[in-house]
């Protein structure tokens, strides 16, 4: 997989901070799709440590968001989130929509 990012998105960082107490078993969701430990990302001193960078939407101009409004067109970026499900005290949590990080 190449490092390209499309036009209307920017390269957000590789590394999302797992939350306090953050116990295995770990799952990672980009955009909902499970990403493999190893393949897709490692596990690195409290952090999720992925193996491209995660992509997001830049700012959208008060031009575009007013067409957008009035139904001209919509945007068509690619904006990824990252959830991570984990234990604490052995209970499931699933941390949505995390901050990417450099």
């Amino acid at each position: 997989m190449t490092d390209q990012v499309p036009e209307g998105s920017y390269a957000a960082g590789r590394r999302v901070r797992l939350p306090a107490g953050a116990e295995r078993p770990i799952s990672v969701f980009v955009n909902g799709v499970p990403q493999e430990e190893g393949a897709d990302f490692r596990i690195e001193r409290g952090s999720v440590v992925f193996t491209r960078p995660i992509l997001k939407e830049e700012a959208v101009g008060l031009a575009r968001w007013t067409a957008m409004f009035l139904g001209l067109f919509g945007t068509y970026r690619t904006h990824e989130t990252v959830d991570i499900e984990f234990r604490r005290d052995g209970q499931p949590i699933l941390a949505s929509d995390l901050p990417v990080e450099e």
